[in-house]
């Protein structure tokens, strides 16, 4: 099975492509980015749940790949405390509370400091929070199935660790005792709520109708 996925970033690619090559199903999945997917102008993420941007972008991609299946995710950051908040704005929500862009060198650390200013004063207990990713697949246009999968950690009050990205060096797993940034990229692949999602996704997608 031939899946594209219509993302470009490296830590994505890299936790479906493993997620696929640890599937417990019949069938060998191939991950592959979706050829030309620079040269698509990318549709608006205009939807206010995960799962609503996650479909909106798989039928606008698949329709550039004709008879292929083609995967999207939308996948983020919630703090209980926040409200939900990054919630599906979690790659921008520097620029949603306004930030300022000088503050850190990239997108990531700025995101990072943007939530620990955000979360100031809340005490250790009271910082739950979860990555969700929501993950659909389909084909010309039309939707075949949907997943979604979590892992569940506290706001740290300080980043922490050198691996990951996004909101990793805050993400604290209590039953490691460590950060996701902190974690083997192996341990790491067990926990991912994008590799959860997948796998979900496989079971449906490999399921005889």
């Amino acid at each position: 099975m031939l899946l594209y996925v219509a993302t470009s970033n490296p830590g994505k690619l890299r936790d479906f492509s493993t997620a696929a090559a640890n599937a417990t199903i019949a069938d060998r999945i191939t991950i592959l980015p979706l050829p030309g997917l620079s040269e698509i102008p990318a549709p608006a993420e205009d939807q206010p749940t995960f799962e609503g941007n996650a479909i909106l972008k798989a039928r606008f991609y698949s329709r550039h790949a004709p008879g292929q299946i083609v995967l999207a995710d939308d996948s983020g950051l919630e703090v209980d405390c926040l409200n939900g908040e990054p919630g599906v704005r979690s790659a921008r929500y520097a620029d949603d509370i306004g930030f300022p862009d000088t503050f850190s060198s990239t997108p990531d650390e700025r995101n990072n400091a943007a939530l620990l200013r955000a979360m100031d004063g809340i005490p250790p207990n009271c910082r739950h929070a979860r990555y969700r990713c929501v993950l659909a697949a389909a084909r010309d246009g039309e939707i075949l199935h949907t997943a979604s999968g979590t892992v569940e950690g506290m706001i740290l009050l300080a980043p922490q660790g050198e691996g990951g990205f996004g909101y990793d060096p805050l993400f604290f797993l209590p039953e490691l005792n460590k950060a996701m940034s902190e974690i083997d990229l192996e341990t790491k692949l067990t926990l991912s709520h994008r590799g959860r999602a997948l796998a979900s996704l496989l079971i449906t997608l490999s399921t005889p109708n």
